[in-house]
């Protein structure tokens, strides 16, 4: 969806968006999560560990790497032309029901949940978001995240 500016964009608060694309959560992406948080559990990083010692027999994304997500999740479902700065706020009630095996697919799908106007033309917005597996029934992530928007 795009919008003009804040004003438009406002008129859709409580409304859900349309899912995201999918997204293939490769061993790479994985690595690359792995080395810019230092966290090296073997479930992520050791593919012939995994294999013989982990229930789903493959790699799995770290919880964090599927929040870390949403941002972009966000970028691809929505864009307002007015916005001259976005920043996280903070995360309510986060929760991660699956394991994303490595090369599986997942996309986003978002609730602009409140808007509530801030100042210096700003906007605090609380999204519901769930990170949905592709073939799974449980979702990878659903949080309520929140960020401030100013045009």
């Amino acid at each position: 969806m795009e919008f003009l500016d804040f004003k438009a964009f406002q008129c859709i608060e409580g409304e859900s968006l349309s899912p995201t694309a999918w997204l293939k959560v490769t061993q790479e992406m994985i690595n690359h999560f792995a080395k810019a948080t230092h966290d090296f559990q073997w479930i992520h990083v050791d593919a012939e560990r995994a294999k013989e010692e982990s229930p789903l027999k493959k790699t799995i994304a770290h919880g964090f790497l599927s929040l870390a997500l949403i941002p972009k999740f966000l970028t691809d479902a929505i864009q307002v032309k007015s916005l001259k700065m976005g920043y996280n706020f903070g995360l309510e009630h986060v929760r991660f029901p699956h394991a994303v095996a490595v090369d599986s697919y997942v996309r986003g799908c978002i609730t602009v949940d409140k808007i509530i106007p801030q100042k210096f033309n700003g906007l605090k917005i609380i999204w519901d978001v769930i990170i949905e597996i592709k073939g799974v029934k449980k979702p990878a992530c659903s949080a309520k995240i929140i960020t401030l928007a100013y045009e």
